[in-house]
């Protein structure tokens, strides 16, 4: 794609890395085969490809943010499924953020629209916080009908009283962490995370007993928090680095100290966000090196249980699994094969679902920003689920557990809960009703 910025405009070293994205961009439509939004909506405008017509055009002219640039980049999942499609290897991730921050630095939004984000912006990344507003949206839960009636806020509103209505995930989350045996093999820390750590405690529990057995100490250094995600993909750049800046101070306290092997995420979304904190931080001087040494050291708790070299186990028992790739899993960070493999060591049968590669229409605050758009593609995800039959869904992102379990009976669990239950932990809570299964004759 040609671009003309001038010498000027290319001194800024973010529009340099934009205009490089851009001009990689060859035009040929292979993106629109794999956007979500795309295909549920079939406007050009509503594709990488258009989008980035419609960011070279606010990039290169320096224009504010207009309201058609606002809709379109909202209405963008960042899913990155685009860019495990692109024969051109467009980098469309960076890209979209940088105009994200425009929009947010240039673009005055509606009221509404700005009360609900700064809302978002200030409760979800806070554990405490985001705890107390679940508890006041439970009790507003009955008023949701009424709100989805009235107009686009009203059904932002209502889609997070929905989610709250789900309620907390407890059980796994109560069973206590067993001591180390023998020699130890590692030292890693384990992200609590902000949604996470209120809506699913039970995953990061499961996730450190199952390391604890395997002879690994697991720490949570204390004052680490949000990954800084939720905001970032909202454009608040300032408040997502602020966010980012805090969580690797306290790791690189911990890398000075008494050392880690490896940072762990068991939300895929926060492994995509924490494995970018290098390129994030690659402008100020006095992070760049510490972010890309937390970067490195970045794994999704799948990518370090492979390094360990499990055992088969047959606590499985033939149970069909339909393993969800949350697109911050696959797209994100290529992980694809190895959870998989994971579950089928421990016994399961695993199932491929149907346009997996499609998101589920959650994607951070997105269900809530864009709730008919993200109600479409969860209903299509779960009719692909429906086509493989599964005793439970598996997936690595409290956000697609969150999103796909609002709409199914099927039950759906962490991957690493699964993971601790073949391999000596407890039954996770979510598949209480599930039958047993008679153990295969020999």
């Amino acid at each position: 794609m040609q671009t003309s910025f001038s010498p000027a405009q290319l001194a800024d070293p973010n529009t340099r890395e934009a205009e490089g994205i851009i001009r990689r961009c060859v035009h040929c439509g292979f993106c629109t085969a794999t956007c979500p939004t795309y295909l549920e909506l079939g406007n050009e405008l509503d594709s990488p490809r258009g989008r980035i017509y419609l960011i070279k055009d606010m990039l290169e002219n320096d224009k504010p943010a207009s309201a058609e640039v606002a809709l379109h980049i909202d209405r963008c999942l960042s899913c990155l499924s685009c860019m495990t499609t692109c024969p051109s290897g467009v980098d469309y991730m960076h890209l979209v953020d940088q105009a994200r921050v425009r929009i947010e630095e240039t673009y005055r939004r509606p009221l509404s629209d700005r009360l609900v984000r700064h809302l978002l912006s200030v409760t979800l990344p806070y554990p405490g916080r985001f705890r107390a507003a679940l508890g006041l949206a439970t009790l507003a839960r009955p008023f949701a009908p009424l709100l989805a009636r009235m107009g686009q806020t009203g059904a932002r509103l209502a889609a997070m009283l929905q989610l709250a209505g789900q309620g907390v995930r407890s059980g796994a989350d109560r069973e206590p962490r067993p001591a180390i045996l023998g020699g130890r093999r590692g030292r890693v820390a384990l992200l609590r995370g902000c949604a996470q750590s209120v809506l699913d405690p039970g995953s990061n529990a499961a996730a450190a007993r199952l390391l604890n057995r395997l002879g690994v100490e697991v720490i949570s250094p204390k004052g680490e928090g949000c990954c800084g995600a939720i905001v970032h993909h909202m454009g608040r750049d300032d408040q997502g680095l602020a966010l980012a800046r805090n969580n690797v101070d306290v790791w690189t306290r911990e890398i000075d100290g008494s050392g880690l092997d490896a940072i762990i995420m068991t939300a895929s979304g926060c492994g995509t966000a924490v494995k970018d904190y290098g390129h994030n931080f690659r402008l100020i001087p006095e992070y760049a090196q510490k972010a890309a040494a937390i970067s490195a050291l970045t794994l999704d708790i799948t990518e370090y249980l492979l390094r360990l070299d499990l055992p088969r186990s047959d606590v499985g028992n033939g149970i069909v699994v339909a393993y969800h790739s949350a697109c911050s899993m696959q797209h994100g960070q290529r992980i694809t094969t190895g959870p998989k493999l994971l579950l089928e060591k421990a016994g399961f049968a695993v199932r491929d679902i149907p346009e997996g590669h499609i998101c589920c229409g959650s994607a951070g605050t997105y269900n809530i920003l864009q709730p008919e758009i993200a109600t479409r593609l969860r209903d299509r995800k779960v009719r692909n689920i429906d086509k493989v039959a599964p005793d439970l869904i598996a997936t690595g992102n409290i956000g697609c557990m969150t999103q796909i379990g609002g709409a199914t009976t099927i039950p759906i669990v962490h991957t690493v809960e699964l993971l601790d239950w073949a391999y000596g932990g407890p039954r996770p809570a979510a598949l209480a009703d599930l039958a047993e299964r008679p153990q295969a004759a020999e």
